[in-house]
């Protein structure tokens, strides 16, 4: 795995080993990744990485975040309660921008408390696959004051996700076994 474009392009980033299997550490590849960022640097989403706050939930290896920081995002936090997961993110952090542009919170993003700070423009979010994490941790992040009002989630799972009550679909993407899609906040009424 490496950074893919962006400040610190070609990159090798920690090696997940054997990962964590209880935590179901499954990094997005190289190729996903990058077909990602193309989408989100393609201009129908706008401008969503530039200046961006970004917060990476259930961040594993911290690939996402990396590269949305390596591609002009300010600043990344990473939430993830692994163990190994938060041996790699640091690890990726010291090879990239360091800890005064990323950050770990060890929590898990199912259980976020109230954010203690700005909220952020671009979320990813990669919960394992199939455990129906990812609503649960997507409308806690905004309750709890995650999640700016004109913000972009990227949900990545292996199943097309549906927008939960207060989000609207803007599109959505399969690559290979994995789906990709994109949200905003709703409108208020």
């Amino acid at each position: 795995m490496r950074i893919i474009g962006g400040e610190w392009r070609g990159i090798a980033l920690a090696a997940v080993g054997k990962g964590d299997q209880g935590k179901h550490l499954r990094p997005t590849t190289d190729r996903v990744r990058e077909s990602l960022f193309n989408v989100l640097q393609g201009g129908k989403l706008g401008d969503p990485i530039s200046d961006a706050r970004v917060l990476d939930l259930f961040a594993g290896t911290g690939a996402l975040g990396l590269e949305a920081v390596s591609r002009g995002a300010t600043t990344v936090t990473f939430v993830d309660d692994g163990r190994v997961a938060g041996g790699l993110i640091r690890d990726n952090i010291r090879k990239t921008c360091g800890p005064e542009r990323a950050k770990l919170v060890k929590v898990d993003a199912t259980r976020l408390p109230q954010n203690p700070d700005a909220p952020y423009d671009l979320i990813f979010l990669d919960p394992p696959y199939g455990k129906s994490l990812g609503q649960k941790a997507l409308s806690l992040a905004s309750q709890n004051g995650w999640i700016a009002p004109d913000a972009l989630i990227v949900w990545e799972e292996n199943t097309p996700q549906v927008a939960p009550e207060g989000f609207t679909q803007l599109d959505q993407r399969k690559y290979g076994d994995t789906w990709m899609t994109f949200l905003e906040v709703s409108a208020p009424n």
